[in-house]
């Protein structure tokens, strides 16, 4: 039950931490109008929480755990270090698939803004 209620916090956290929709990059203004930076920045936050975090994530999750659980099960442990061989499979692999789910936010914003005319620097 213990590493249920772990799992659970990681994954949150780490959908928390992958709302990377909120991702604000640095633009050169010069030669631009800047007055549509906001709608322009906010438009294409949008088009970035289109992607599937909370999928990513938990596919992730399921993946790492299906992979500690077979180590576990392979390095002949009892079913107490294969639940907890699943249990950091699963951390893992939830963290990674967060971490792709915020570079591909990230990415869509800066593609979205250097569409709009904008220099993204960062």
């Amino acid at each position: 039950m213990k590493s249920v209620k772990i799992i659970s916090s990681a994954l949150f956290l780490t959908v928390f931490v992958a709302g990377c929709s909120g991702y604000r990059p640095i633009v050169d203004g010069q030669g631009r109008d800047m007055s549509n930076y906001e709608y322009d920045l906010r438009d294409c936050q949008n088009y970035a929480r289109q992607v599937d975090g909370a999928g990513r994530t938990g596919g992730g999750a399921l993946a790492g755990a299906a992979f500690g659980a077979v180590l576990g099960l392979v390095g002949g442990g009892n079913s107490s270090n294969i639940a907890q061989a699943a249990g950091v499979g699963a951390v893992t692999g939830g963290a990674a698939g967060g971490v792709s789910t915020a570079a591909s936010q990230k990415q869509i914003i800066r593609n979205c803004m250097v569409g709009r005319g904008y220099r993204v620097l960062d």
